[in-house]
Parts: structure tokens; C-alpha cells; sequence
């Protein structure tokens, strides 16, 4: 069985994004608060519709839940927009797509703090989910509401989801 590899380093931030130090993933989020930061780009395609990836019961955060299409650790040295190319070609096999930056902001969960880059794109092309997921796929913005709350999802999918208003139901109401 894979799992994490809790010796990975990451950067230590302030709220700017600003490096001050270096810990490893297992200190990250093992409960220590260490702010690193992370980018997660939200896959759309022309329907509308929103790819979700299915998280492997044997990640160390929020295993076996539906979650951000493409989400990963900036790694030592990397800059945001490298670390999203990067877990796009490693998570969903992704490489040609435009990123539109939508927001940056703090997300904070008992185990941890993470700086999140948060970035959307239209996509049409193939996606093939790596074996770092269990899979995925495109969820209506009805689907993705009616999920909402029933544990079927993640909380820092979910919030976010509300933060930057991604979807609108068919009402045309933001979800």
C-alpha cells in the first residue's frame, strides 16, 4: 500500500507567502500549525461541470473523500505556479491548460495550517488520475450541492467552494 512519505520537506510561510523556515510533511501535519503552502486548481470543463478527485483511503488527510480536482504541497525552491503544473501532470496527467489565479488565502484545520493558492481552469482534453488518487470525475454543480454536508466531500473542499464561489445551482443562485 502507498502512503505518504512524512519525511518530505516543505517551506514554512508567513500569511504572505514569505519563506521563514523548513519542516518536514510529518511536522506539518502532525498537528504543529506550521503555515505551508499549497495550490489547488479547480477543473472545469465546457459544460460546466467540475472534476473532483476521489482521495485513497491511505492519505494521511481526509482519506477516502472527494475533493479538489488537483491538490498538492509547494515543494524547497518551487514557486506556486510551478508546484500546479507540476501536480497536474502528476495527479490527472494534465499538462497543456491555462490557470486563472483566483485567491489566496489561509485554511486552518485541526492538524494544520496551510496557505492555499487557489486556481481554476476550462479543460476538455484527457484526464487520466495517477495512482496518487482513487480515481475521479466531473460532478454536475446539483451533484456537488447535493453532497454538501454529508461527509461525502472535504471540509477544505467544501469551504472553498464557498470562499471563491465556484459554482452556481441551476437557479443561478452561488453554491
Amino acid at each position: 500500500m502507498m502512503k505518504d512519505n512524512s519525511e518530505e520537506m516543505f517551506p514554512i510561510v508567513d500569511e504572505h507567502g514569505s519563506i521563514t523556515g523548513a519542516a518536514t510533511r510529518g511536522e506539518c501535519h502532525g498537528g504543529s500549525k506550521l503555515l505551508h503552502p499549497v495550490v489547488h486548481l479547480h477543473v472545469f470543463n465546457s459544460r460546466g461541470d467540475l472534476y473532483l478527485q476521489h482521495r485513497p483511503a491511505w492519505k494521511d488527510i481526509q482519506p477516502g473523500k472527494w475533493d479538489t480536482a488537483v491538490g498538492g504541497h509547494v515543494g524547497l525552491g518551487e514557486c506556486a505556479g510551478d508546484a500546479l503544473r507540476r501536480e497536474a501532470l502528476e495527479e490527472l496527467g494534465i499538462t497543456e491548460f491555462v490557470p486563472e489565479q483566483l485567491e489566496q488565502y489561509v485554511f486552518e484545520s485541526e492538524r494544520e495550517r496551510e496557505l492555499v493558492f487557489v486556481f481554476k481552469t476550462l479543460y476538455d482534453g484527457p484526464i487520466t488520475p495517477s495512482d496518487e488518487l482513487d480515481g475521479g470525475r466531473f460532478w454536475t454543480a446539483q451533484e456537488i450541492h447535493e453532497a454538501l454536508g454529508t461527509g461525502v466531500l472535504t471540509p477544505n473542499f467544501e469551504q472553498e467552494l464557498k470562499r471563491v464561489n465556484l459554482l452556481k445551482t441551476e437557479k443561478g443562485n452561488n453554491i
